[in-house]
């Protein structure tokens, strides 16, 4: 598909539409923590103000059941300060009928032929606004609304928890507008652990970045794909000690990388990367000293 939204390949039976849902600035030190610049900056140039490009990549899947949303971005309900603070540029190109101006995530439904009302679930790796902000939309007349009025919503009990007792340090990232007027809808499924949620499309804890975030395995039955979230945001966080600054539980996040970098290395899974600007997806290789990219 020739759109610079969308990247769509098979993965087994499932063909599969990596949405680019917008695009970060975020400052290059944050994002690899202990890292020195001298060598993260080798893998990602970063601008005059120390920020890194990212991407908010979206996986859309289609299944048997109904399309499966893998994250939704940021939103359309951020001020321009807001904006400005994280880098965000993620408008649609175009208004809605109703004059709604939604984001590059609806763009990229429409460019792989469909639209909000298609989506049957939506899982979130976690509740951050740069993760679920998309789960709701601010209407033309000021009303913050589901953006997919069709679909189940799924997350880990334990993150919601997590994102509705914050603290000086995590409250920056989670807001209720966020995930509220779904559990009004009674939309929103919590679930606890590693479980199957439809056939072929499974979730595993990955703690770490939040002590309840997961990443989705998808297996189409030809070897597995796993959707990463910030478990490893960028192919550049692949070595295992190169943990954003962010997570509230590095070493963590840690274990949780050596676990599944470990199985998907020894099996071949392609691991899909939601904040690499330019890298969708790809397989990690160990060359005896660590995980990097296979060539």
């Amino acid at each position: 598909m020739s759109n610079p939204l969308v990247e769509t390949r098979r993965i087994g039976r499932f063909t599969v539409h990596a949405i680019q849902a917008g695009a970060q600035a975020l400052d290059g030190g944050a994002m690899f923590g202990v890292v020195p610049k001298t060598l993260w900056s080798r893998r990602i140039a970063p601008d005059e103000k120390n920020r890194i490009p990212l991407g908010m990549r979206c996986l859309l899947v289609e299944h048997d059941d109904g399309l499966i949303l893998l994250d939704t971005g940021a939103g359309n309900k951020e001020d321009e300060k807001f904006r400005s603070i994280y880098g965000l540029e993620n408008s649609a190109p175009d208004a809605e009928p109703d004059g709604t101006r939604r984001t590059a995530l609806e763009a990229g439904l429409r460019a792989a032929g469909y639209g909000p009302a298609d989506v049957k679930l939506v899982i979130n790796t976690h509740l951050h606004f740069d993760h679920a902000g998309g789960n709701t939309y601010l209407d033309a007349s000021g009303i913050v609304r589901p953006s997919f009025p069709n679909a189940r919503y799924v997350v880990q009990m334990g993150e919601h928890e997590w994102a509705t007792h914050t603290n000086e340090r995590t409250a920056a990232s989670y807001f209720g507008k966020n995930w509220d007027p779904i559990i009004q809808a009674n939309r929103f499924d919590f679930i606890v652990g590693d479980r199957e949620v439809v056939p072929g499309i499974s979730v595993t804890v990955t703690a770490g970045h939040t002590p309840h975030h997961q990443s989705v395995l998808i297996d189409g039955g030809d070897g597995l794909a796993c959707f990463l979230g910030d478990l490893c945001p960028t192919s550049a966080h692949l070595p295992l000690p190169w943990i954003m600054g962010y997570d509230v539980e590095p070493l963590v996040t840690l274990e949780s990388k050596r676990r599944l970098l470990g199985r998907a290395a020894a099996e071949g899974w392609l691991l899909i990367f939601e904040h690499d600007a330019s890298v969708p997806w790809g397989r990690a290789v160990h060359d005896g000293k660590g995980y990097a990219l296979a060539t």
